[in-house]
């Protein structure tokens, strides 16, 4: 197979990937805010990101993969003036901030696990990590980047050199207006704050005490310094949504490499938007706000039809939502599931010409509309049965579609729901035993955090 190459924002190019350390990847990727449910163009970034991480392990590589989760600090307008998204979200829901942040953060974990995305290894909530941002700020504040304010304590961009970098736009093209709004404490029109005071005439429910007064961090500074508190040296690649390159992503390297003197992160990845009819760009203070529950689920469609519909849509192409291409999807996953399950349930050999095309699309920067299309022309093929179904299944372990447990035999379910009722039970003696036992029958368990295990046979 190719080599793995990425489309990476920083130079614009298509690059072939070289982790810092061999065989290892430390990968960060921009975690929800959680004040609101998240939308189904939220969700495209993840199922993106779920099918990097699973490419990365078909290169061979190991991975550490960090995903924070911003329970303070975005302010209504992604800029540094107004009310935190979080405490509009208590006010409107009636709860309390930090029930608002594990109310959706829940439900943020539902979702993706509906659509068989596999977890971070770490998640990290900005509101465990202050004392972190504190002493990133206070780097700052000694190299002399930043400057005190009526409201907070901000970061000077003026003293850095290839500001706009990742976003390649003139510096005057950023202008106060839209994301960055008019500011006349500001020195610079991109400066953004590092720290906010609270407000002298009400209480906040989320603030800190800190070297500068009570109040809380910026947006932009939590993902800088969970990153380089949790991946150290193996800072390679950092994912988002196109919308974060200007503005957040950027503020993430002036600050990150300002602070160590330091390169950030080597590679970024960018996925482009869900858009509704007409162009316009998902967002949850619109109309179009579409939940994967709104959307998908209560529309009796499968949400891995959803997950189907974006892999066939490059990752870095902006794709509209419509019934019509979900309805159309959820009959492709069904067909696609009738044919995996008329091939027996014989596993025989994995074909490796085959999976060497498989893995040639997806190295390609993670191109799934040709890895799909290398699957429909494998089904279709002389290959004999028994080494479709084997090979098949070891597409699936990427594409993430569940195409196999239609066919798992019934002795393996009953063996994984015994398993289930142990380890309720914390037998995890019993549990144990009965894992081994699956494991001799060909078949592996993974569990999943929310939800039933996953049920995939030994290639």
């Amino acid at each position: 197979m190719d080599k793995l190459k990425l489309y990476n924002t920083l130079s614009r190019s298509r690059e072939e990937f070289k982790p810092r350390f061999t065989d290892y990847v430390g990968l960060y990727t921009c975690g929800p805010t959680v004040y609101n449910f998240a939308h189904i163009g939220n969700l495209r970034a993840y199922v993106f990101i779920d099918i990097l991480k699973r490419v990365l392990r078909a290169n061979g590589y190991k991975l550490k993969h960090v995903m924070n989760i911003t329970d303070v600090g975005h302010l209504v307008g992604d800029g540094d003036l107004g009310e935190d998204k979080i405490e509009t979200g208590a006010l409107r829901d009636g709860k309390t901030a930090w029930q608002v942040a594990e109310f959706y953060t829940t439900a943020f974990q539902k979702d993706i696990t509906a659509l068989n995305i596999e977890f971070p290894d770490i998640w990290a909530k900005a509101t465990d990590y202050i004392n972190e941002q504190i002493e990133l700020i206070q780097k700052l504040e000694t190299k002399g980047y930043t400057y005190r304010t009526q409201d907070g304590i901000y970061f000077d961009t003026s003293k850095v050199e290839h500001y706009n970098k990742l976003s390649h736009l003139p510096l005057s093209e950023l202008k106060e207006g839209a994301r960055i709004e008019k500011n006349p404490d500001k020195k610079n029109p991109t400066d953004f704050a590092l720290w906010k005071f609270s407000p002298t005439d009400k209480k906040r429910q989320m603030e800190w005490e800190s070297p500068w007064g009570t109040g809380f961090p910026g947006w932009h500074i939590e993902c800088s310094a969970i990153s380089l508190t949790l991946l150290g040296e193996h800072l390679d690649i950092h994912c988002g949504g196109i919308d974060h390159i200007n503005v957040h992503h950027t503020n993430e390297i002036a600050q990150s490499e300002a602070a160590t003197s330091q390169k950030f992160f080597d590679y970024w990845l960018h996925n482009d938007f869900l858009t509704i009819p007409g162009g316009k760009k998902m967002a949850k203070s619109g109309a179009n706000f579409l939940t994967l529950g709104s959307a998908i689920i209560d529309q009796g469609f499968d949400p891995l039809a959803y997950r189907l519909a974006l892999l066939n849509i490059h990752y870095r192409k902006s794709t509209e939502y419509s019934q019509d291409i979900i309805e159309s999807a959820n009959n492709s996953l069904k067909h696609l599931r009738n044919q995996v399950a008329d091939l027996g349930t014989t596993v025989g050999e994995l074909d490796l010409v085959w999976q060497d095309k498989f893995l040639t699309a997806l190295n390609d920067d993670l191109n799934t509309p040709q890895a799909l299309a290398v699957v429909n022309e494998m089904l279709k093929s002389e290959l004999p049965n028994q080494d479709k179904l084997a090979t098949v299944i070891s597409f699936d372990q990427i594409l993430g579609l569940n195409l196999i447990p239609a066919i798992t035999p019934e002795e393996i379910k009953k063996l994984v729901r015994e398993r289930e009722v142990a380890r309720k039970n914390k037998d995890y003696e019993t549990s144990d035993r009965l894992r081994a036992e699956i494991d001799k029958l060909g078949y592996l368990v993974k569990d999943n955090q929310d939800g039933p295990p996953t049920i995939l046979p030994k290639i």
